[in-house]
């Protein structure tokens, strides 16, 4: 059996991968999922990491979904309960997470009858026990070390994710896809205020369905028009 580390490259599989080779624990491969719509900083991030494994013998392999995410979210012919056909998903976020179930999916099938390292956090009880199944391992848990201590033991080990020279974690909760309709009202207005290439992406994504983006009730240029009032709630 191999041991292969599921790694995102945000904070805490980023930190639970340096250590992983820092305690010299059985590790063969990597495996990251891109689903086409992560933010630059992850990509740098794994453009920095790919030398390291390199050096020390680690295997690479990088998943993909079957269909480009845009396909899947504006032109894939969806069967509805009322026997209507409808293009595409829409959205990834809230009960229709299709793009989190197609990633998921990939890496359980990848790493079947393995070893699978996860990295979730000491501080994520409930995530943990929800995950706790076949041969996966959660060193992080293990070795007590909280979403706070993976993000700083990232940054003291030279890492950050930068966009625009914003440190993505100074104003957002987690750096999941940048189009992941679960961010929350504080990471939008965040969005808007410093990251307007990406606002301006998801207002793009906007035009192209007719699903609001937040609570099923608020479009992208509701949420623009109530951060221009500076306005945190709805």
């Amino acid at each position: 059996m191999k041991y292969i580390a599921s790694v995102s490259f945000g904070k805490d599989s980023l930190a639970m991968l340096l250590l992983l080779i820092e305690k010299k624990c059985p590790l063969d491969e990597v495996v990251f999922y891109d689903t086409g719509m992560e933010f630059q900083a992850i990509y740098n991030i794994r453009d920095k990491i790919l030398p390291i494994l390199k050096e020390n013998n680690i295997k690479y392999v990088e998943l993909k979904p079957d269909k480009p995410f845009e396909y899947t979210m504006f032109e894939k012919p969806v069967l509805k309960r009322n026997g209507t056909t409808s293009k595409g998903y829409s959205w990834c976020g809230g009960r229709c997470r299709w793009g989190t179930t197609e990633k998921l999916k990939k890496i359980e099938k990848y790493c079947r009858g393995n070893y699978e390292y996860v990295g979730i956090a000491y501080d994520e009880p409930r995530r943990l026990e929800k995950e706790r199944k076949g041969n996966k391992l959660f060193p992080l848990a293990e070795w007590k070390m909280t979403e706070k201590d993976c993000l700083n033991y990232c940054y003291e080990k030279g890492f950050n994710w930068l966009e625009d020279g914003i440190e993505l974690y100074s104003i957002l909760d987690r750096v999941s896809c940048w189009c992941c309709a679960n961010k929350n009202l504080k990471e939008l207005k965040n969005y808007y205020k410093h990251l307007p290439e990406y606002w301006n992406r998801l207002k793009k994504f906007q035009s192209k369905t007719n699903r609001p983006f937040k609570y099923n009730k608020y479009t992208i240029e509701d949420l623009e028009k109530k951060f221009k009032e500076d306005k945190d709630e709805l």
